[in-house]
């Protein structure tokens, strides 16, 4: 499985165990929630979900759509839609524990952040503080190649190596706040309620539990 990949099945499963969804929806969460998936087409996303069933971790529900038929004569149509199994969320937190290296890759960081309201918060500072490391061992070679070519460069070559070292700067930055925030304890995550509500939701095909009628 390649790393790209893998990245993928991390957000789909994690989409998921917010509520089921087809998987045009989870195209469109994917796309808008998680910009790092912008170039994900059809292409890569099915593929990813047939493996996921495959592995046991989603099962695939035929739901009739509730909206108006496309035709007169084909009727209402029937979508595909994907729910997390209990083996599947458990494979879930399983990555969502994890906090090595791959955690602190540039695509795999921004995948890995969209999620923090799920994450435990030693997992958070874990990979935070990976992250900010990768990124001043970055900031430390691309200030050592930048005096050692300044000369032989023309203005606009040292200007784009100048953007990309103040890029890398301003990220270093924002961990320094998000680190900070972390240990001041201003985190912000899901109350244990309402983590509890979600996830009696997702036992409930994605319904809110009937609290009686007034």
């Amino acid at each position: 499985m390649s790393k790209r990949s893998g990245i993928l099945e991390f957000a789909v499963l994690g989409l998921l165990r917010e509520s089921p969804m087809h998987g045009y929806e989870l195209r469109k969460r994917l796309n808008t929630s998680l910009g790092v998936f912008r170039a994900f087409s059809y292409g890569s996303l099915y593929p990813c979900l047939k493996t996921l069933v495959t592995q046991g971790w989603l099962i695939e529900e035929s739901v009739v759509d509730s909206g108006p038929p496309t035709t007169g004569l084909a009727g209402r149509r029937a979508k595909i839609v994907y729910r997390l199994t209990a083996a599947g969320k458990e494979h879930f937190e399983e990555l969502l524990a994890a906090s090595g290296p791959d955690a602190w890759e540039d695509e795999h960081f921004a995948a890995r952040f969209a999620f923090f309201g799920q994450t435990s918060k030693d997992v958070r500072m874990r990979v935070l503080e990976g992250r900010r490391s990768r990124l001043e061992e970055r900031l430390e070679k691309m200030r050592g190649s930048l005096a050692r070519t300044r000369e032989r460069l023309d203005d606009y070559t040292l200007e784009l190596q100048r953007h990309g070292m103040e890029s890398v700067e301003r990220e270093v930055r924002w961990l320094n706040e998000l680190i900070e925030t972390e240990r001041a304890g201003r985190g912000t995550t899901r109350p244990d309620s309402e983590q509890d509500t979600h996830d009696n939701n997702q036992e409930n095909g994605g319904r809110p539990e009937s609290r009686g009628t007034a």
